[in-house]
């Protein structure tokens, strides 16, 4: 791994500053922040870093969907039915359960080395992906590849603080959504054709190109400040960590994503499997926050940040748009296959208009605000536009024309699009620059959490609607439908059966529409929880080495001038004398 070396932490980029009035006035304890101190790059400069940064967003969230239209295929290959579940799973479970750890590291750790090693671990789990001679040696790949992730999206939003002025960055956190949103919609179609034309390998030897150019931006152009204070030996960087905490979470995470995966698919939810992996999960939580609360700032997750007011709504916000925003991507694919007919391709064409509406928000969202300076309208604005957007989804139907899927999406792909990342920006804005890595992890976090409960949530609402309606027709054999992929439905059903499966269908699959809208309307309340920090505004010099110099130099200044003084008074004492 290259990583520069840790500092002590509570010690680094603190110091004192003098009042600046001459005199006895109380010393004050300042936080660095980069807005003074740093060199912000310019130009062409700026233009490459900005698109490795998508770009490395791009490939890990094209990863996360793009796996749905290979499964068949990869199953196929190796005779491996009963591992799909683990093929999102092993994905998963490292993700979320290091998204924490690295806004430790980042905090430690200089940010260019840590995203370079991200990279190089996510692009070997692509890498043994695509190269898997067995199931078991994908299954490890997608692990690699899933804590590769972890790193990549948290470090994107920390170049982008080293990278930017906050007062820009409205715009910059704009695209990263909006690529992020992008790359998910378009994952289905690129794994489509690349799983038809090509081979399904290459949905993961893609990410070796795209990874590739982004790694060797980051390695030329990107300079980044090494943390300051004094270096320590391994052991004490080890310990700094918080091994204890990671050690709890971890495995927690682990029972939580197992049980969302298997329970009501795998496994009853009643069975003694998931009863044990959630029971596991509260008591292995439980004893995560404690001992955080009594490591305090010396934990993976401080109380003090965590229970911020602007982190606390932030992430809750960011898990709720999270979570309406998969279980469209989730959805509403199959809505287009089963409903309307189409081809795996061609749901993903009739996706197109979510994508624009998504980029064109995601460069008119920044734009507002960063011409206003307030990034908490566009929080209260994006939700309401995206749940009225996905509560009009809930309602098509069969005979639903081009003109009411069409708009409704671009209802969607506009509130989206505006509001996505912003809590990103607003822990940015909020923390000093010490706590930012921990904020955006937090944040980061909220969406992989968000996402992984709720899908699971869908599913298990989807499967239940079906099974109960379906029941009423007489004579139909559920087990047929519920074993028929969506794009060969209207193939498989007989023809006397057709009307009423398809509307049973697409009851069930509207439902999951019906939740979305209620997430996307509830992220409303972290809104109001969100601080209006004006991004415009310029600060005050806090620190750095620059300060520290200017500080010291005062210092020395004042005790010569207090050592001059003295002796003045002396020698006047003995003239007198």
């Amino acid at each position: 791994m290259i990583f520069s070396s840790a500092t002590p932490e509570d010690t680094s980029n603190v110091h004192e500053r003098d009042d600046g009035d001459g005199g006895d006035g109380e010393n004050q304890t300042l936080t660095t922040q980069p807005e003074e101190e740093h060199v912000y790059p310019q130009g062409l400069a700026l233009v490459l870093i900005i698109a490795s940064v998508l770009l490395s967003v791009f490939f890990v969230a094209l990863d996360r969907t793009v796996l749905s239209v290979a499964i068949p295929k990869i199953t196929d290959r190796f005779h491996s039915l009963d591992d799909v579940g683990w093929y999102g799973s092993s994905y998963l479970l490292t993700n979320c359960s290091s998204q924490l750890l690295f806004g430790r590291i980042y905090k430690f750790y200089n940010t260019k080395w840590v995203v370079v090693n991200c990279i190089v671990i996510f692009e070997l789990g692509s890498a043994l992906c695509g190269a898997a001679p067995s199931s078991v040696c994908f299954i490890i790949g997608r692990a690699i590849a899933g804590l590769g992730s972890a790193g990549i999206f948290a470090g994107g939003m920390m170049t982008i603080y080293y990278a930017v002025p906050l007062g820009k960055r409205p715009v910059y956190t704009g695209l990263f959504g909006a690529t992020f949103g992008v790359a998910s919609v378009i994952g289905p179609l690129i794994g489509g054709v690349l799983t038809d034309k090509l081979t399904w390998r290459w949905c993961f030897f893609l990410n070796l190109p795209i990874g590739g150019a982004a790694l060797a931006i980051i390695v030329l152009i990107l300079k980044l400040p090494d943390p300051t204070g004094e270096k320590l030996p391994l052991r004490q960087q080890l310990v700094q960590l918080d091994p204890l905490g990671t050690a709890v979470f971890l495995p927690s995470m682990v029972c939580l994503i197992l049980a969302l995966q298997w329970g009501g698919t795998t496994y009853a939810w009643s069975s003694w499997r998931m009863i044990l992996l959630l029971t596991l999960f509260s008591v292995l939580i439980v004893i995560f926050a404690a001992t955080q609360a009594l490591k305090g700032d010396s934990g993976t997750l401080p109380p003090r940040i965590l229970f911020q007011r602007s982190i606390a709504g932030g992430a809750y916000f960011t898990f709720c748009v999270s979570a309406g925003w998969l279980l469209i991507i989730q959805y509403l694919p199959i809505w287009f296959q089963a409903i309307k007919g189409t081809s795996a391709l061609d749901a993903g064409i009739h996706f197109i208009p979510t994508v624009l509406a998504l980029v064109l928000a995601g460069i008119l969202g920044g734009k507002s605000t960063q011409a206003i300076g307030y990034y908490v309208p566009v929080m209260f604005l994006g939700p309401a536009l995206a749940s009225v957007g996905s509560g009009m989804l809930s309602t098509l139907k069969q005979n639903s024309g081009h003109a009411m899927w069409i708009g409704y999406q671009v209802i969607v792909g506009l509130g989206l699009g505006i509001g996505m990342q912003v809590s990103g920006l607003a822990a940015q804005a909020v923390l000093p620059q010490e706590d930012v890595s921990i904020g955006t992890a937090i944040m980061m976090f909220s969406q992989q959490l968000g996402g992984a409960i709720f899908v699971s949530v869908g599913q298990n609402v989807f499967f239940n609607d079906l099974i109960s309606t379906l029941s009423d027709i007489p004579g139909l054999d559920t087990a047929i439908i519920l074993n028929t992929g969506a794009t060969d439905l209207q193939k498989t059903i007989p023809a006397r059966y057709l009307t009423q499966v398809l509307a049973k269908y697409n009851h069930a699959l509207t439902r999951t529409f019906i939740i979305s809208t209620g997430m996307l309307a509830a992220s409303i309340l972290g809104s109001c929880f969100m601080e209006w920090k004006n991004i415009k505004t310029s600060k005050k010099p806090t620190g750095g080495p620059a300060a520290r110099e200017t500080v010291d130099l005062k210092k020395k200044k004042g005790e010569t001038g207090d050592k001059e003084k003295a002796v003045q008074e002396s020698k006047a004492e003995t003239h007198v004398v």
